[in-house]
C-alpha cells in the first residue's frame, strides 16, 4: 500500500519536507502497531503555491540546490538558494529580496528603498550553469520597485535627467529619465520565463502593487501614492524603450504581484505567468507518482477560505480527484464547514487543533502533533488493509 504525502509548509513552523517527514513517521508507526495485512511504502512530495517554499518543492522533486551571494533588498550582501535541473532553474524570489531579509522589518523607508536587485542576479547565477528555463516564484517580497532592480540585477541601467544612475528602490523611479539595455544579459534572449504566481492584481491603480501590497511593507498612505506615481513613471519611460508592451504590460493580471516584479516579467523578459500550485506540481510531477497511490495526504497550516483559491491542498486535491485517489488534509487549524471540506474534495480534515487546542503550543509542538495525525491515518489503513475494503478514511 503507497500513500503520497504532499503537504505544503506550516508556515511560522515547519518546512513542506519536515511535514511530509512527521507525517510520514506517523503514518507507518500507526500502520505498524495496528498489524496491517500489507507492507506501507511512502512517497514524500514537498509542495508550494509559488511563494516560500517552492525552493523546497523542487529540490524534493529532485533539482539541485545552489547558491549564490547576491544583492539584498536594502544594498547588503546575502547568500541566497536556487535550484537547477538541467537546463531548468527554479527562483525562489524571497531568497534574495524577502521581507524576512530586512534587519530591522519594514518601516516607510524600507518600503521606498528595497529592491529587487539579488533577483535578477539569482537569475544570472542560473544562467551561467546554463539554465535556459527559469521558473520565478514570487512572493514575500520586501521590494515595491516594480522590477526596477530585477533589471538592474540582469544588467539595465536606470538614469536621472543627468545621467547618472538612480539609486535603488522604488522611490527613486520618480526621478527615472531614461533606461539603458545596453548591458542587459544577452543571454536572455534565448531564455523562457514561468512567473509563478496566483496573484492578478495590475501594477498601478487601486489594485496595484502599492495600494494593495505596500501597506504590509510598511508603506504609509503618502508612500503608497508616491511609488504609485513613480512606478508609473517607470512604466512611461520603459515605453520609451520597449513600445507599447509597457503600458499593456502593467495592466496584465500579475503584473502586480512581488511589488511589480512581475511587471517586469512580462513586459522585458516576456514572462508567462502561470498559477503557482500549477507549476509545481507540474515540476513535481505529483501526477505521475498518483498512479498506483492507495491515499493522499496534504496540507499546509490554515486550510481557510483563501485555500480555497487555489492554494496548495486544492491542487493538490484536483490532482487527486483526476487519479481517483482519496486525499486526507492536515493542517494546523481549519475554518472550512464540513460542507465546504465534502466539495474540496478531502475524505477527512485533520486538524492539530483537534489535538491541542492552544495554537501557540500547536505551532511550538506541530512536529510531534502531526505525527499523532499521521498514527491516525495509519491505524486507518491498515484497518482497510486487514478488510481489503476500499478505503474509507
Amino acid at each position: 500500500m503507497r500513500v503520497v504525502i504532499a503537504p505544503d509548509k506550516f508556515k511560522g513552523s515547519l518546512s513542506a519536507p519536515e511535514v511530509a517527514l512527521h507525517v510520514a513517521d506517523g503514518l507507518a508507526a500507526g500502520f505498524a502497531a495496528a498489524g496491517a495485512a500489507d507492507t506501507l511504502e511512502t512517497t514524500l512530495i514537498p509542495v508550494a503555491d509559488g511563494g516560500e517554499g517552492t525552493l523546497d518543492a523542487a529540490v524534493g522533486s529532485g533539482f539541485t540546490r545552489r547558491s549564490a551571494t547576491v544583492t539584498g533588498p536594502l544594498g547588503e550582501p546575502v547568500t541566497a538558494d536556487f535550484a537547477v535541473r538541467g537546463n531548468q532553474a527554479v527562483i525562489e524570489m524571497a531568497a534574495a529580496s524577502g521581507l524576512a531579509l530586512l534587519p530591522d522589518g519594514p518601516s516607510t523607508e524600507t518600503a521606498k528603498q528595497a529592491n529587487s536587485i539579488g533577483t535578477g542576479e539569482l537569475i544570472r547565477a542560473a544562467l551561467d550553469l546554463g539554465c535556459r528555463k527559469i521558473i520565478l516564484g514570487v512572493g514575500g517580497s520586501a521590494n515595491t520597485d516594480g522590477g526596477a532592480g530585477l533589471l538592474q540585477g540582469l544588467g539595465a541601467r536606470l538614469l536621472d535627467a543627468d545621467g547618472n544612475e538612480l539609486e535603488p528602490g522604488g522611490g527613486a523611479l520618480a526621478r527615472l529619465a531614461s533606461v539603458d539595455f545596453s548591458g542587459l544579459d544577452v543571454r536572455l534572449e534565448d531564455s523562457r520565463f514561468v512567473l509563478a504566481s496566483d496573484v492578478d492584481n495590475p501594477l498601478l491603480g487601486t489594485l496595484g502593487a502599492p495600494a494593495v501590497f505596500g501597506p504590509q511593507k510598511g508603506a504609509t498612505p503618502d508612500d503608497v501614492t508616491a511609488l504609485d506615481a513613480a512606478l508609473a513613471r517607470f512604466v512611461e519611460v520603459l515605453g520609451e524603450e520597449i513600445g507599447d508592451r509597457a503600458a499593456r504590460a502593467a495592466e496584465a493580471p500579475g503584473a502586480g504581484a512581488a511589488g511589480g516584479v512581475g511587471y517586469a516579467a512580462i513586459a522585458v523578459l516576456g514572462a508567462a505567468r502561470r498559477p503557482g500550485i500549477d507549476v509545481v506540481l507540474e515540476f513535481t510531477g505529483l501526477a505521475a507518482q498518483l498512479a498506483d497511490a492507495a491515499l493522499v495526504v496534504t496540507g499546509e497550516g490554515s486550510l481557510d477560505e483563501q485555500s480555497l483559491l487555489g492554494k496548495t491542498p486544492m491542487g493538490v486535491a484536483r490532482a487527486a480527484e483526476i487519479a481517483g485517489v482519496p486525499v486526507v488534509a492536515v493542517c494546523g487549524r481549519t475554518t472550512l464547514s464540513q460542507e465546504q471540506q465534502n466539495d474540496s474534495g478531502f475524505r477527512q480534515v485533520l486538524p492539530l487543533t483537534s489535538l491541542e487546542s492552544d495554537v501557540e503550543v500547536c505551532i511550538r509542538e506541530a512536529g510531534t502533533l502531526l505525527e499523532t495525525l499521521g498514527r491516525t491515518i495509519g491505524e486507518q489503513l491498515a484497518a482497510a488493509s486487514r478488510t481489503k475494503e476500499s478505503l474509507n478514511v
